[in-house]
């Protein structure tokens, strides 16, 4: 398909919206180039069918992928846009995730320190970097005599192929908490269904281990507003988008039906609701429960 299509989650800094009115991104389509940082973001204005024609609304000014579920980002220069979210080189949007020993997912919002943890990936390994620890190197190509787990992410199953007891023990040190595992997604293992969580996806709508869509976008104007309104203003981490928009009014972006970066089409749906995650202090690894959700519901 030319210019392949792809689709972004909720982008907006909304309060949190009911479960009923919630909805999210889907992607789809075959690799195509997602977005240089300074490329130009388009809308269609006008109905589509009737001649509609593009109209720019900003800049990609920032693009970020989050390898491991809840721990820091990388930021990219460029980025490649799949049916599974945001792809650079080895690199994969979420395709690692951290669990118990019931094989539930553990995020920040069980663990907020995990915040704290840098992560690269690069000539076949992740590596993964945190305060008084030595630096931790998983190979991205694991042996297939490692276990393969059954995951439990929002109600719905998913594998992961454990990343052994030097990465598990890694994290324990770290949190200093219960014995926890480090999972990769590998591409031979089945996709969650996003429709199975939200029915405003189509069927052919799939994630690894994102909460449930592919990729979420942000504009710096959104952030601004935001922080005039806050005692103590937060980072863009705080709310972990893969793309910002720069030159657009704030909350602009949660109008914006369909918009195209590069060669790629992103069709979107709603705001994406914001969970306590977004009151962790990037810096600390502390949990406040209360800003910005707080002010956001104003």
């Amino acid at each position: 398909m030319s210019g392949s299509s792809g689709a972004w989650g909720g982008f907006g800094l909304l309060p949190p919206l009911p479960q009923s009115r919630a909805a999210w991104l889907g992607a789809a389509g075959a690799l195509a180039l997602a977005a240089l940082l300074g490329a130009a973001v388009w809308r269609w204005a006008g109905r589509q069918a009737g001649g509609a024609r593009l109209q720019r609304v900003g800049t990609v000014s920032g693009l970020f992928l989050y390898p491991v579920k809840s721990c820091g980002a990388v930021t990219l220069q460029r980025a490649e846009v799949t049916a599974l979210g945001l792809r650079s080189g080895e690199m994969r949007d979420r395709f690692w995730l951290l669990i118990n020993e019931d094989g539930h997912m553990v995020t920040a919002r069980q663990e907020p320190q995990l915040v704290l943890i840098s992560v690269n990936c690069e000539n076949g390994y992740l590596t993964l970097n945190a305060s008084e620890m030595k630096e931790l190197r998983v190979p991205v190509k694991l042996s297939r005599k490692n276990a393969v787990h059954n995951c439990r992410l929002f109600g719905l199953d998913i594998q992961g192929r454990d990343c052994g007891d030097e990465a598990a023990q890694w994290f324990t040190t770290f949190l200093n908490t219960q014995s926890y595992r480090l999972v990769h997604f590998e591409s031979q293992m089945a996709p969650r269904k996003s429709r199975d969580i939200f029915t405003t996806f189509r069927s052919t709508d799939e994630i690894a281990y994102p909460d449930c869509s592919p990729a979420m976008i942000l504009s710096e104007a959104s952030l601004e507003d935001l922080n005039t309104r806050l005692e103590k203003k937060v980072k863009m981490q705080n709310f972990r988008p893969n793309i910002v928009v720069t030159g657009c009014s704030a909350y602009e972006e949660d109008s914006w039906n369909k918009i195209k970066i590069g060669n790629v089409e992103m069709k979107g749906t709603m705001a994406c609701p914001r969970c306590i995650l977004t009151t962790i202090d990037m810096e600390t690894g502390i949990i406040d429960r209360k800003e910005p959700l707080e002010t956001l519901k104003r």
